[in-house]
């Protein structure tokens, strides 16, 4: 399978199920993993920012890893969260070759917090593509990192590293998006990082989604995505409105607080998450259980 085959369509950013001690739940997470697999979803993203990987420690993170590899079974592909802004601590990770048996490609946010330019941005992902053992796909993120991948960096960081294959762009922009797929290798990916924007980032020349919402829906979101990647609009556009009001409460009380909502409701998983994030408040719970009901 050729990578535009493994990462064309829907991927999902799972999130990592814990028990009401905020232990890791490993029974629901692979409940989950075989929910969203038998849903028809094209691969997973295993400790994304929806899995919570920021509070998870280093043990259980590969805990975690080990556990979806072991159900995941090879029958999609498996993409890991590994990103940060220490740039050498990335690099040491990606010296452990041992750990990426069975990982396809590493989805890595931009650094956060300390905020580089584009010039820090473009050394950072240069250091990682000459250690990384798999395919990179860079992740644009601005409103966690405070500072935005440009197009420009985007494309020249495709151009000059064969092994960046794809970026996941959540900047919103999609006069972004559009200069990226105008100028890119025809070979890299552009996936959404939105799921409110996959139906017209796949309109402008976009691959597909890496998705939260396809969590607690993956049937009848992959098909979204599939039915506009074929070109069927009118049958994309009516999948894409059912989503659109259930997507905004997801979202409405922060992530993946509104996603775990979704699955404890649908009994796949607790609503469970680790400080410094809380369940969501009461009138975000009801307009979610409101809208469940469209998906009965």
């Amino acid at each position: 399978m050729s990578k535009k085959e493994k990462f064309t369509g829907t991927g999902v950013a799972i999130v990592t199920p814990f028990n009401s001690d905020k232990s890791v739940d490993y029974k629901s997470l692979g409940k989950l993993v075989n929910y969203i697999i038998k849903g028809g979803i094209e691969y997973i993203v295993v400790l994304g920012t929806t899995g919570e990987s920021v509070t998870l420690s280093k043990d259980e993170k590969k805990l975690v890893v080990d556990y979806v590899i072991e159900k995941v079974n090879k029958r999609v592909p498996i993409v890991l969260g590994l990103g940060g802004n220490d740039t050498n601590e990335i690099i040491k990770s990606l010296k452990v070759k041992a750990d990426f048996n069975n990982i396809d490609a590493i989805l890595s946010v931009s650094p956060y917090y300390n905020k580089p330019n584009q010039l820090g941005i473009y050394e950072h992902y240069k250091s990682i593509a000459k250690e990384s053992p798999v395919p990179i796909i860079l992740y644009n993120v601005p409103g966690r990192t405070a500072s935005n991948i440009t197009a420009a960096t985007t494309v020249k960081l495709a151009k000059d590293f064969k092994n960046i294959i794809a970026i996941k762009e959540a900047s919103g922009n999609l006069e972004q998006c559009m200069k990226i797929i105008k100028h890119k290798p025809k070979d890299f990916l552009v996936i959404s990082g939105d799921d409110m924007l996959t139906l017209p980032m796949i309109a402008c020349g976009a691959e597909g989604v890496i998705s939260v919402i396809a969590n607690a829906f993956p049937k009848d979101f992959s098909e979204m995505t599939r039915q506009i990647l074929a070109g069927n609009v009118n049958v994309a556009q009516k999948l894409h409105y059912k989503f659109t009001d259930i997507i905004e409460q997801l979202f409405a009380d922060g992530n993946p607080a509104g996603i775990k909502a979704v699955l404890e409701l649908q009994n796949i998983c607790t609503a469970n998450v680790r400080l410094p994030l809380v369940k969501i408040n009461k009138d975000t719970q009801k307009e979610l259980e409101k809208l469940m009901d469209l998906f009965e």
